[in-house]
């Protein structure tokens, strides 16, 4: 082979690279320049079918607020541990001795033996329904007239359910948010008591009737509080729209449930309203409409919708605003209780730089940070509160925690099929959540309700 003939084979091998390469970077380009469309256009969850959870780089207005403690998983170094502990009372003991000779094999069932240790196994027994038959009688005296005895109050039916049926059951339904459908089965499969959907309605239907007096003390206590919080979200009733509100303090949860998300639910359950008490809320304007003292809005909240300006405006004046809040919340953190009563020069200084916010221009463009400074503008008097009172909170994490457990019962058990059922559960809720923040027994304080008799 010549030496052009060898130049021509690699001019066309180089020829035959140099197209490959030009093949691949034309469909680079390409890719990139369907990668530009879209960006000018992209694909949300606004403007197709792109479910939110998808969307890339967008703000979120209800993103956490929390952070990295630095903490890793699992109990702590130094917490107090919790372990299984045996009784010094079993209910049965079952002896082991050895009955031969593990070296010779000789018989020493006979011989005499010394206890060299002890294990425990705490297990269930199966549950057993037990019945108890009412009789009466009736007897005649001499005089002719016939005498009969009476059945116990409550024993009313041929055969009715216990108290510790109904107390259950009632704590299945709001402590733990089981299903009616999943409750019938538990006392089928696990109790050995097969108790149908309805009649699960009709005994917390009762037990609601029994613990209203419960449930007005609540709402009593909840009035003559200094420092009330509130909430409301919504909840679908057969398919229709509701809500559910909460007035709460730190031992008192009362919770209703309304058609109406107004003012006319606040009078319909405090109708002198909250005169002596500091209500803590969001900004929703039926709780300003309530008669209070004062008012707190939630730090919680605005810092959520600063952090949202920031993501999607990049306003310098979101970041200020926030840095104003976290400071006011540092220095609740440092404040005695006696200091409140006093002047207060960085709490002053806070109020300044407070106002010098509020006069800033905002674009109307951004119509959401806009509308948020018009809306502090007249709420102003209102944002540092907690400044002032000592035991004000600065945010409404107490009425959100109160009102979560609606939301959870409906992921678990679905919507309410009727508005009586809704009202069974704001009752018997109320007394759920009061019972835990003061540390009661909630199965034992339904046992108490129970034995009681509707009014």
């Amino acid at each position: 082979m010549t030496q052009d003939q060898k130049r021509i084979i690699e001019l066309e091998n180089e020829n035959r690279q140099l197209r490959a390469d030009l093949d691949t970077l034309t469909t680079l380009v390409h890719k990139l320049l369907q990668e530009l469309e879209q960006l000018k256009h992209p694909k949300d969850s606004r403007n197709s079918s792109v479910p939110p959870s998808k969307d890339e780089n967008r703000p979120f207005k209800t993103k956490s607020l929390r952070s990295s403690d630095g903490k890793l998983p699992g109990g702590q170094t130094g917490h107090e541990g919790n372990t299984l502990k045996m009784t010094d009372t079993p209910d049965f003991i079952i002896e082991h001795k050895p009955t031969y000779c593990n070296q010779c094999g000789n018989d020493v069932s006979n011989n005499p033996s010394e206890l060299a240790g002890c294990r425990q196994v705490v297990d269930i027994p199966p549950i057993i329904p037990q019945y108890t038959e009412h009789r009466v009688f009736k007897t005649t005296c001499r005089c002719g007239h016939q005498t009969q005895s009476s059945f116990p109050e409550g024993v009313n039916a041929q055969v009715s359910y216990g108290c510790a049926i109904e107390a259950s059951i009632a704590y299945m339904h709001t402590r733990q948010y089981i299903p009616f459908e999943r409750m019938s089965e538990y006392f089928r499969d696990v109790c050995n008591l097969p108790i149908s959907q309805g009649a699960i309605y009709d005994i917390l239907n009762r037990f609601a009737n029994k613990a209203v007096p419960a449930y007005q003390l609540i709402a009593k206590e909840v009035e003559s509080s200094r420092v009330v919080g509130s909430d409301e979200t919504g909840a679908k009733v057969n398919g229709k729209n509701g809500w559910f509100w909460t007035w709460q303090t730190k031992l008192a949860t009362f919770i209703a449930f309304s058609r109406n998300r107004g003012t006319a639910t606040i009078n319909e359950n405090f109708v002198n309203g909250f005169e002596n008490a500091v209500l803590v809320h969001d900004c929703w304007k039926s709780h300003f409409d309530t008669k209070a003292q004062s008012h707190q809005l939630c730090i919680a909240h605005l810092l959520r919708e600063l952090n949202f300006f920031k993501e999607r405006y990049l306003i310098k004046w979101a970041t200020l605003f926030k840095e104003l809040l976290l400071d006011a919340l540092e220095l609740k953190k440092q404040l005695a209780h006696e200091d409140y009563y006093y002047p207060i020069n960085q709490r002053t200084e806070l109020l300044q730089r407070l106002w010098v916010l509020l006069q800033i221009p905002v674009d109307e463009k951004m119509k959401e940070v806009f509308a948020f400074q018009k809306r502090m503008n007249k709420y102003k008097d209102y944002i540092f509160t907690f400044l002032y009172y000592p035991d004000v909170p600065p945010d409404n994490n107490g009425s959100e925690r109160a009102i979560r457990n609606v939301k959870v019962k409906q992921k678990v058990s679905g919507q309410f099929k009727t508005q009586r059922g809704a009202e069974i559960y704001a009752i018997i809720r109320s007394v759920t959540d009061t019972c835990i923040k003061n540390d009661q027994n909630v199965l034992l304080a339904f046992s108490t309700i129970a034995k009681l008799q509707p009014e």
